[in-house]
């Protein structure tokens, strides 16, 4: 469901601490690494750790914005649906899906069910890796951004929330990972 009329557990300490709007900047540079993070894989029940790829497979690390369980953003949720109906593209090049959440254990579990999630969906309700990643917050809840990261683990891409360019596209997505392969086979890194 989109959104309910059920605007309970809402307004939280997470909603105060990001109500106030924060601008995304974007201070990481293409062709390095990202920060590390280690978060709870809550579709799959372990921890995820960002540099267990490193080196084994790229991939998207996709923040969203979720209220709660029972309210998403408008301009995420169709992301959301779009990357859950296009996961298996993403599989079947080598890619992982990381995508990362403010709302807490419990409230991410229901997302996962709701959803029918397959892609690991990590939550982080400090919105610690969120700030880490500088992607802003406004009413509530950090901004989505996406990065997509080579199989060494460096920034290819990036797109961070404007109003006038929410989320990145899946197409959009899926043809950096196509320039990825491409590089990497340039100069025999595949």
């Amino acid at each position: 469901m989109l959104t309910s009329t059920d605007f309970s557990g809402l307004l939280n300490e997470r909603f105060f601490r990001n109500f106030l709007p924060v601008p995304a900047i974007n201070q990481l540079r293409l062709g390095v690494g990202t920060p590390d993070f280690q978060l709870p894989d809550i579709t799959n029940g372990t921890l995820v750790k960002l540099s267990d790829y490193k080196g084994k497979q790229p991939v998207l690390v996709a923040f969203t914005r979720i209220f709660t369980e029972k309210q998403y953003c408008p301009f995420c949720y169709p992301h959301i649906k779009a990357l859950t109906e296009n996961y298996e593209q993403f599989k079947n090049r080598g890619i992982e899906v990381l995508m990362i959440t403010s709302t807490d254990e419990r409230q991410s579990q229901i997302v996962v069910r709701d959803l029918g999630l397959q892609m690991p969906l990590l939550s982080d309700p400090s919105c610690r890796v969120f700030r880490t990643y500088n992607v802003g917050q406004a009413l509530g809840a950090p901004l989505p951004a996406q990065f997509v990261l080579d199989k060494e683990g460096k920034l290819r891409y990036w797109h961070l929330f404007s109003f006038l360019d929410h989320n990145a596209s899946v197409e959009t997505l899926l043809q950096q990972f196509i320039g990825i392969s491409e590089n990497n086979m340039m100069f025999g890194d595949s």
